[in-house]
């Protein structure tokens, strides 16, 4: 995820208009020109590094008339790019717009951390009334007819034909967006539109802190008696956590990912990973305050009426047309490939666990709690392969001191830890490292981490930045983020995480890194495709698997000596294993999120009874579970990022498989010269400034194929 410009998301996002006459418009001009900006939310960032967000100073009272102030500022700043009275060009129309709403641009960087990192149930009950706000705001952008007409101009001009790629490419996606969110619908339909967008605005927010409710509320605490199998690292960090919640002397399972999959992989109370594994897959779905179907079936009706009122068949339809995937149809052709093989890569693996049970006498039949378990077994019996002794390889600092040293090899970056106090964070946990160029020294930008899981702060791994990287308005460098959901360990202990978790670090880490890579001119060119933005994130994960990587940076946290190669070569060894589950529980996310967005929703009725059905008549095995199930699918319901687009993971990752054996295959490995400056120039560097199947094919010569995925997850490849 990337915070993205206000300018940008008013003619890329679907956001609404319920009107504003010409007499309001000026009522806001007009009290806009006599606000003094003391507020720390409305001014430019100050300090070093071109300013800084000052997150020590920012306030929630603060936020409601900072969002205000902002709205009708930039309002004033649109109506002065629509009524200009000179002719459409250019620069008086898309780089005017590109320059327009920094002060909410701004805004953002704090909102997004309020929301994200901090929630608290006061920024909820205040965040409840901002989102109508920000609806109406952005549609007196995306349904201002003059504004349409003078971005349509342009791009219909004999003047678009000289623009440089990226300000062609800029100009299409302006106008791309306008014609795609309402702005062609004229009286009632334009209002229904408005309408529509003002009330899935509020059923996204409803939707998201229902699960971070359902997260906060269901914890599930541990006696001594309680621990068996657990590994040292997990009971401590489950301790720590406990007494954080005023638990001290039991243990804590919070209902986090990162708390639930390695309880689940180790504990040998079976009726306790029921419980764990229940409170998980649940979220949303505990029929009280806090329940998402209503809220689902509303979001799909309004969805399924908004495109309808544009002409198009489904929501799918109109979300994947300006994708690299263009029609539903072909992206679920891709998931439909990659299938069949992956769920009978279930059928082997429930097999082998199933023998092992009964070998062991457990008389049972493998449930989905039951999975990670065994599958951990099956994992020690085939590849001699124990995860926790994995796990102590695996210090969170040392990962992040082995990105640093990838990014250094292929990205010539940098990154030198910044004082403490010198930047202004928003929590303890937070640090700061800036980012030069290794060879001019340079100032690239600033990385802030905030790794670990704490109550407020949403669950999985995200990567957001507080300011692009832009030069069409003198230049302004970069400042990223990482968050994670790490359990962190007691002090003066290290973090030790998972292989897979390590794996997540790194595809994070990947996303600041196409972020601080930047080298477009224009700040639209920073926003992104879907299915392509995933790419370089999952082909970092590739990396952490090198040899330079291992060798130097994965250590034992006691003894501090590298990982042994025998350890090393039962990992790949073990590569492709349990491929079956984790490709299928994607998959079959992917696919729901598909049905649900290609089916009428007067038809669809229950959300969580159409999962069910569907999944049953794909053939999924009762072993397992989507990833995320409908009543927690935040990627779908609480916004609108990844809603028919969650395919985009497996469609980017057609992608990285074959960039990876681009890689694989030069004479320099993952650290080839040559190949490593392809990949900056053409996938990293240029953002959205160039359609993305054209950068790929100027990295590999020829467009990715499919095999090398297949290759990579063990499936068989067909002739």
């Amino acid at each position: 995820m990337f915070k993205t410009s206000l300018a940008i998301l008013s003619a890329a996002i679907c956001l609404s208009l319920s009107g504003c006459t010409s007499t309001e418009q000026k009522q806001n001009v007009t009290s806009v020109e006599t606000v003094q900006h003391d507020n720390i939310l409305l001014q430019p960032f100050q300090g070093p590094y071109q300013g800084v967000p000052q997150f020590d100073k920012m306030n929630l009272k603060d936020l409601e008339p900072a969002l205000d102030t902002g709205m009708a500022e930039h309002l004033r700043e649109i109506e002065n790019i629509a009524n200009n009275p000179a002719k459409p060009t250019f620069e008086n129309t898309i780089v005017a717009l590109e320059k327009s709403g920094k002060v909410l641009d701004r805004l953002f960087a704090y909102y997004g951390i309020w929301s994200s990192n901090v929630s608290s149930a006061e920024f909820r009950e205040i965040q409840s009334r901002l989102v109508p706000k920000f609806s109406k705001y952005s549609t007196q952008i995306t349904q201002n007819e003059a504004l349409f007409s003078r971005v349509k101009a342009v791009y219909e001009s004999d003047e678009y034909n000289s623009l440089t790629p990226e300000e062609q490419r800029i100009t299409w996606t302006r106008y791309n967006g306008f014609t795609r969110n309402g702005a062609t619908l004229k009286g009632e339909q334009a209002q229904r539109y408005a309408d529509i967008n003002l009330a899935l605005a509020k059923l996204h927010t409803d939707f998201g802190n229902n699960v971070l409710a359902d997260e906060e509320n269901y914890v599930v605490y541990l006696t001594a008696e309680q621990l068996s199998g657990l590994p040292e690292s997990f009971v401590a960090s489950a301790a720590a956590a406990a007494k954080a919640r005023g638990k001290e002397g039991m243990y804590a399972v919070t209902n986090s990912r990162s708390s639930m999959d390695p309880f689940l992989t180790y504990s040998t109370e079976r009726e306790l990973r029921k419980k764990v594994w229940s409170n998980y897959y649940n979220r949303g779905n505990n029929n009280g305050q806090h329940d998402n179907k209503d809220i689902i079936k509303e979001i799909l009706k309004l969805r399924h009426e908004r495109v309808s009122l544009l002409g198009y068949e489904n929501y799918a339809a109109w979300r994947l047309e300006d994708r690299m995937a263009k029609k539903p149809e072909n992206a679920m052709a891709l998931m439909k490939q990659v299938w069949p093989a992956a769920i009978a890569r279930v059928k082997e693996e429930v097999a082998d666990m199933q023998a092992i049970a009964d070998a062991q006498g457990a008389n049972i039949k493998i449930k989905p709690w039951d999975y990670r378990f065994y599958a951990e077994k099956v994992r020690k019996a085939k590849y001699d392969l124990d995860s926790n002794e994995v796990k102590a390889y695996l210090q969170l600092d040392k990962l992040r001191e082995a990105m640093f040293y990838v990014a250094g090899r292929l990205f010539n970056f940098e990154f030198s830890p910044v004082p403490a106090g010198s930047v202004p964070v928003f929590h303890p946990d937070v640090s700061v490292w800036e980012v030069t160029d290794k060879t001019s020294g340079e100032n690239i930008g600033l990385w802030y981490l905030d790794p670990f899981a704490r109550k407020g702060k949403r669950s999985g791994a995200w990567a957001t930045s507080y300011r692009s990287h832009t030069t069409f308005d003198g230049k302004t460098n970069v400042l990223s983020s990482n968050n994670s959901n790490f359990v962190k360990a007691p002090e003066g202990q290290p973090t030790l995480i998972s292989w897979d978790d390590a794996e997540t670090y790194f595809h994070e880490f990947g996303h600041a890194l196409h972020s601080l890579s930047s080298k477009v001119k224009y700040p639209s060119s920073n926003s992104g495709v879907r299915d392509y933005t995933e790419f370089q994130s999952q082909l970092l994960e590739r990396w952490l698997s090198t040899e330079e990587v291992i060798n130097q940076y994965l250590v034992h946290y006691k003894t501090g000596k590298p990982m042994p190669k025998s350890l090393v070569d039962k990992i790949k060894a073990s590569a492709t294993f349990n491929q079956g589950f984790s490709t299928t529980e994607y998959l079959a996310s992917a696919i729901m999120d598909m049905l649900f967005h290609t089916t009428d929703p007067m038809k669809i009725g229950d959300p969580v009874e159409f999962e069910k059905t569907q999944l049953k008549a794909l053939g999924m095995p009762e072993e397992i579970v989507m990833r995320h199930r409908t009543t927690h699918f935040g990627h779908v319901f609480s916004g609108e990022g990844y809603s028919s687009g969650y395919y985009g993971y497996l469609w980017a990752e057609v992608l990285t498989s074959d960039a990876a054996e681009a890689f694989a295959q030069s004479p320099g490995g993952f650290y080839d010269k040559d190949v490593a400056k392809r990949l900056v120039d053409y996938l990293f560097s240029v953002r959205n400034a160039m359609d993305p199947a054209d950068a790929y094919r100027q990295f590999r010569g020829r467009d990715a194929k499919v095999e090398a995925l297949m290759r990579d997850r063990g499936f068989p490849v067909s002739n």
